[in-house]
Formats: structure tokens, sequence, C-alpha cells
């Protein structure tokens, strides 16, 4: 006779406890979805961005590398580029060590 009524009174309380674990997890799932937003996408479209400026390098451009050397792209290969980065000074670097393109004009 006891068995059976603590049985008949937990079972109301494993549903409701159902329901509490359900919104006990929700602040968890909202912090990862203001995450995603908050951190996650942007950064996924600043190496989106990047990747298409790599692929639009060409012969000429001015570049700043990863190391801060400003210079002139003289041979762009597939991989690799040679930037120039004084009369008769050339380095070869890969192509995603290179991290901004600037404006024509202004190595000088």
């Amino acid at each position: 006779m006891f068995i059976s009524e603590a049985f008949a009174q937990t079972a109301p309380a494993a549903a409701e406890g159902m329901g509490s674990s359900l919104m006990s997890m929700l602040p968890l799932v909202l912090m990862f979805v203001v995450l995603y937003f908050i951190m996650i996408r942007p950064q996924m479209k600043r190496q989106k961005e990047h990747k298409a400026m790599i692929d639009a390098i060409a012969k000429g451009d001015e570049v700043v590398t990863a190391g801060g050397l400003l210079g002139r792209i003289s041979k762009v290969g597939e991989s690799f580029v040679h930037v120039e980065l004084a009369t008769g000074v050339e380095v070869q670097l890969q192509r995603t060590a290179i991290t901004q393109v600037l404006p024509k004009g202004t190595l000088k």
C-alpha cells in the first residue's frame, strides 16, 4: 500500500521535472544563438572577404604583409607571390600572408 502511493506521488513530479529541465536548457541555447550572431558569423564573413581579396591579387598591386612589410606584387603564382619591397629586393610569400591591398599610389 505505501509503495504504490509512493509511485503515485512521484509520477507527476517526474512529468514536471521534464518541463523544468527543458526550461533550464533554454538559457544555454539562447547563449549559443547570441554567440553565433555576435562572434561566429562575423568571423566567417571576414574570412570570405579575405579569400576574395587574395584571389583578386594581380601584378602591380600594393600590399601589406602579415609581418607589416609594404611592397608591390611583382609576380603572381598559384599559392605564392613575389613582393618587391624596394628596388632589387624581392621576397616570396604565401598568398595568405597578405593582409591588405592598398590603393594605387600609396607606395612612392
